[in-house]
């Protein structure tokens, strides 16, 4: 059996919906005003656990795999709630450090009624008054595959220390790289050289490689990766393995209800299957239909598929690549 550890944060999200959170268009971008002073009402509140960490690893324990989650959670209620969510769907808790000194992280997610929304996010604290983590990294080699998830401000460190120790013990590495490590594009791709597989959005990857198309980006980032991933939300995807090129639509046409945990159903849903061995077609129709079905439900881990789930066809197409496009 596949045995995937993955690291990073853990969250107890509150989920707010109301039909005054009504988005329109300024610019670019969609807003949402919420007028100061004034009371507005909300619709319904879910209570949910998240953070990318931990829903990757639901999604590894649905397909039965050997999931683990190593990170720092406090004593508070929110990390209890973190951990019986873990322990409930069969994910490996042993490495995660609890202490008074650490604090889980806490959302509160306003959804719109187009299915958007806006995080208010507080990432806690998983390295103590210290600053320095205590987290039992050698653990790593007793893995096939490692999921470091963005590790916060100041995380680089860390991350490095992960892929090294990887690395060391012959652990593959998939990185779904965020804001902080995209931050400093340089220091993320003196990274990559370890990293087996990676897999960005089209804007994030445009911060570590050049390119215009998902296509080109795909490619180029073969130079640093066996394996790229370019997402580009309603407009599909693309990945290669340096052999073959994918490029997938999307899975199903489904009205969004909530597009939290979407890219980290995506990511976790290929890792499961390409871990397995499964191709790359395979990966991509699966990892598209677990991010379809999560954003049908509330909550980033409600939606995760089950092992067994029958699968359709998608719109999909598959070329060999040409060397010439690499070089």
């Amino acid at each position: 059996m596949v045995k995937i550890l993955s690291i990073g944060k853990g969250t107890q999200d509150v989920f707010l919906k109301s039909d005054e959170f009504d988005p329109h268009k300024e610019g670019k971008l969609l807003y949402t005003h919420l007028p100061l002073g004034l009371k507005m009402e909300v619709d319904d509140v879910t209570f949910s656990t998240g953070g990318n960490a931990t829903n990757v690893a639901v999604t590894f324990a649905r397909q039965g795999l050997e999931s683990a989650y190593l990170w720092g959670l406090g004593e508070d209620p929110a990390s209890e709630s973190i951990l019986k969510n873990l322990d409930d769907e069969g994910v490996d808790t042993q490495y995660v450090l609890q202490s008074s000194q650490y604090q889980s992280g806490y959302s509160v997610i306003m959804i719109a009624t187009n299915g958007e929304r806006t995080i208010l996010n507080h990432r806690g604290n998983a390295f103590g008054k210290s600053g320095r983590h205590g987290f039992n990294l050698a653990a790593i080699k007793e893995y096939d595959w490692v999921y470091p998830t963005s590790l916060g401000n100041g995380g680089l460190p860390l991350l490095r220390e992960v892929i090294d120790t990887a690395e060391q013990y012959g652990a593959k590495v998939m990185l779904n790289p965020a804001g902080p490590e995209l931050a400093e594009p340089e220091k993320l791709r003196a990274l990559l050289d370890s990293v087996d597989v990676l897999c960005c959005n089209k804007e994030e990857m445009q911060s570590i490689v050049s390119g215009e198309t998902c296509e080109e980006l795909a490619l180029h980032a073969l130079h640093f990766v066996p394996v790229a991933i370019v997402s580009d939300g309603p407009n599909g995807v693309v990945a290669t393995d340096g052999e073959t090129i994918v490029r997938a639509g999307m899975y199903e046409d489904v009205p969004v209800v909530d597009r939290t945990g979407a890219g980290d159903a995506f990511a976790s849903g290929f890792l499961s299957q390409w871990s397995q061995g499964k191709s790359l077609r395979e990966s991509i129709i699966f990892a598209s239909a677990n991010s379809t079905s999560v954003v049908t439900r509330i909550g980033a881990k409600e939606g995760i598929l089950h092992k067994g789930v029958k699968l359709h066809e998608m719109p999909i197409h598959e070329r060999a690549v040409n060397i010439r496009e690499v070089q």
